[in-house]
């Protein structure tokens, strides 16, 4: 059976594939976690947790054929399934019922 949770950076990936308006492909991904988590993020990791998770039924994807007169290269794009959005639904739940009340304690460390 299926891991129904996510890792900590297929969630990442996710989140920043929505952050690209629901579809994106490696590079823009890529540069989204560098930037939002302020460390450098090897493609090769994106496009093997992209790969995961479309196997999990979390990602579809499509090749840009028209890409290829512009960069010289197919991009393969993905774009989250509904599955993925409940998965980040829930996901978004129960961190936010774990972070509750720990304001004070945050402060206290």
């Amino acid at each position: 059976m299926a891991r129904k949770t996510l890792g900590d950076f297929e969630h990442q990936v996710l989140l920043a594939i929505l952050r690209q308006g629901g579809e994106s492909y490696s590079v823009p991904i890529v540069l989204e976690l560098e930037e939002c988590g302020g460390r450098e993020v090897a493609q090769a990791a994106v496009f093997i947790a992209l790969q995961r998770l479309e196997k999990k039924g979390l990602l579809t994807s499509r090749l840009d054929d028209e890409a290829v007169a512009r960069t010289g290269r197919v991009r393969r794009y993905f774009k989250t399934t509904p599955l993925a959005m409940q998965r980040l639904r829930e996901s978004r739940r129960v961190l936010s019922r774990l972070w509750d009340g720990l304001e004070a304690t945050l402060e206290e460390a």
